[in-house]
């Protein structure tokens, strides 16, 4: 027993012996690294450090004298300390501190990227299926030049989309608006991508309401189907009676739906980096930051509570409009939770089953009908700045009278107050023909590159502006899609808030299409435009900007005639001069101070490793002991104390090369 203690006493002791040393060489060293990283460069050099000195220098015999003892312990623990800095400067040049997982973090994602694994190979599995694993890697393919084999090869896409699951049907339904990117033939078939899924049984989306609402379903709803509505990859949709009577619509997240989701966006983030970097389609196409943008706009349909706020903010911008011909459902906000929502339920009939319905409504209020969701979307575009994505016939219901409402506003798009008012000029300018004006809004609406051919940018609007002035030109589709090829061909960058806007547009053709189908948006386009125009240039709107810009520039306006007769003295009179404070900014001293530092370290290491060298040089001096002088004493600590400052200097370099990498 006793024995067992003394062991046990004994370990306890080394340990703790061994973590107090790898915190002092952590101080010593100046930069903050892993404990782990510390404790194992304080092991081995406590373990290896004593046996290299004593072949570098032989260890005193035990009967000598106790200074010569001391001065070789205090040389020993000098050897060992530097000897763990430089183990520790080594191993963050060769493994950066972070750049591996910790045991604790490698063990917990042990299992994910066991998934991850399997999900790559089924992927791969899809692609080579559909013959597009070619597609993985070269340069440029010339087999798919040819209007045939790029349908043949939309086509394999699509299907490769569809059996890839929920993620990769939703970015091909995003990419089937990106004409763009995309040619036609591609964008046509990517439309073709159904959302639909097979039923969830109802015991699983029980337990999904009971937990996301905290209590039993009865305590809610006074009546709820179990039959759904509809069935969707992300959710399905119940109809139910709430306890007061109300008829609602109840929008359940499918169980396990998020997680699955987040692993396929880590994993197409993943292959988008890596066809951006080894292929030139991918570098051509912006893969990483067309990924983040559906990331973002995919991560936002699986939070309800998002979709909660974007329909009260639809609909009170619908209201301070005054429209009447365009409804939102109301959210339940008591009931809403991330996996589910609860919002009123509309009386209409989808719009792409509602032909019967819109026949009856006769050919005039049909064309009404249409001119109110074009005017819904403009004033969304420019005015309230939030608007919806993707407005296809399946996400509007169609009421007996011809109401309209919108559903599915868990993806929405927003617009700031500069971007709206370059979207206005753009409109505007397609509406009056002006080329220069239009080119000039669409440069403040991209992201231009180094060189910008204008000219030759104006005169390609110029020609498809033709086609918005041509009397009897109604190719909505070929107009748009002129212009997304024109800002693919120019290598303008499109931010997603535009892109979204784009988006908009180009699925609003075929939705007005669906409403009435003799439906001129171009002329209706040109109408919108000349009367956008009108309206800011009536008497009130011209005096409210006035207004603005008065009361904007007024404090500026008041002080500007003191300033300027300060001036005029201060020149007058010899006084005036310019003064710019250097470094000004934190950032600046701080980089400017760490250089100094590092400089002034290198230069004391330096200094201290010449004088040991001299001092060994011109030793030993006066003697300490029968073997050792002073020089070699004062010697050994000049070389401890320049062997510590330059690896300093070495680990701050690698910890910032680490970090700009």
């Amino acid at each position: 027993m006793i024995d067992f203690l003394g062991s046990s006493l004994t370990v306890v002791s080394v340990i703790f012996s061994v973590v107090v040393f790898a915190l002092f060489v952590r101080r010593l060293l100046g930069v903050r690294m892993g404990l782990l990283r510390t404790i194992v460069a304080a092991f081995i050099a406590g373990t290896l450090g004593p046996a290299v000195l004593e072949w570098i220098l032989p260890a005193p015999e035990v009967g000598q004298d106790p200074l010569t003892l001391g001065l070789y312990v205090a040389l020993l623990s000098g050897f060992v300390v530097i000897m763990a800095m430089a183990i520790l400067v080594i191993i963050e040049a060769l493994v950066p501190d972070g750049s591996l997982p910790g045991p604790l973090e490698l063990w917990r994602s042990g299992r994910t990227r066991l998934s991850r694994t399997r999900r790559y190979l089924h992927i791969l599995r899809v692609l080579a299926k559909h013959g597009l694993s070619r597609f993985l890697r070269g340069r440029v393919h010339r087999g798919v030049r040819t209007a045939p084999e790029r349908r043949d090869l939309a086509r394999s896409l699509r299907r490769a989309l569809e059996d890839g699951g929920v993620t990769f049907v939703k970015l091909g339904q995003q990419l089937s608006t990106r004409r763009d990117l995309l040619p036609v033939e591609f964008t046509t078939e990517l439309a073709a991508l159904q959302d639909d899924a097979p039923p969830v049984p109802w015991d699983r989306v029980r337990r999904v309401l009971e937990s996301e609402l905290g209590r039993d379903i009865a305590d809610v709803f006074e009546s709820i189907d179990p039959e759904p509505l509809a069935a969707a990859s992300v959710a399905q949709v119940h109809a139910a009676r709430l306890l007061d009577g109300s008829e609602v619509v109840v929008k359940a997240q499918r169980p396990g739906i998020s997680t699955e989701v987040e692993r396929d966006l880590d994993i197409i983030a993943r292959l988008a980096r890596t066809l951006a970097a080894r292929t030139e389609w991918g570098a051509t196409f912006g893969l990483p930051g067309l990924v983040d943008g559906f990331s973002d706009a995919l991560a936002e349909e699986l939070d309800f509570t998002i979709e909660s706020g974007n329909m009260l903010s639809v609909a009170t911008a619908l209201r301070a409009e005054g429209t009447a011909g365009v409804r939102v459902p109301i959210p339940r906000t008591d009931l809403c939770t991330p996996r589910v929502l609860v919002m009123e339920r509309m009386a209409g009939i989808p719009l792409g089953a509602a032909e019967e319905r819109l026949a009856a409504l006769g050919a005039e209020r049909r064309r009404e009908v249409a001119d109110t969701l074009l005017h819904v979307v403009i004033e969304q575009l420019l005015t309230s700045g939030i608007f919806h994505v993707d407005l296809h016939p399946g996400n509007l219901l169609v009421e007996a009278d011809g109401t309209l409402a919108m559903l599915d506003l868990g993806s929405v798009g927003r617009l700031g107050s500069v971007t709206r008012a370059n979207v206005g000029r753009l409109v505007a300018a397609l509406g009056s023909g002006d080329s220069l004006a239009a080119t000039d809004a669409l440069l403040e609406l991209v992201d231009r590159p180094e060189h910008v051919d204008e000219r030759g940018l104006e005169q390609e609007i110029g020609i498809i502006i033709l086609r918005f002035t041509t009397a009897g030109s109604t190719d909505g589709a070929a107009a748009f899609g002129a212009l997304f090829r024109l800002v693919a061909t120019q290598r303008l960058g499109i931010r997603p808030e535009v892109a979204a806007v784009f988006r908009a547009v180009a699925t609003l053709e075929g939705t007005v299409t669906s409403i009435d189908p003799g439906y001129d948006l171009l002329g209706a386009t040109r109408a919108a435009g000349a009367s956008r125009i009108a309206r800011e240039l009536t008497p009130d709107a011209v005096r409210a900007s006035v207004t603005h810009e008065l009361a904007t520039a007024l404090p500026i306006l008041r002080r500007l005639p003191r300033r300027a007769d300060r001036l005029a003295d201060a020149a007058e009179h010899g006084r005036l001069s310019l003064g710019v404070r250097l470094l000004a900014d934190p950032r600046d001293r701080r980089f400017v101070t760490g250089l100094w530092h590092l400089a002034l370290l290198a230069l004391l290491g330096a200094t201290a490793g010449l004088m040991s060298v001299v001092l060994f040089a011109v030793g030993p001096g006066p003697l300490v002991t029968p073997e050792i002088g002073v020089y070699h004493v004062l010697g050994s600590t000049l070389l401890c104390i320049s062997v510590i400052l330059v690896l300093r200097v070495l680990i701050v370099i690698f910890r910032r090369e680490t970090d700009e990498g």
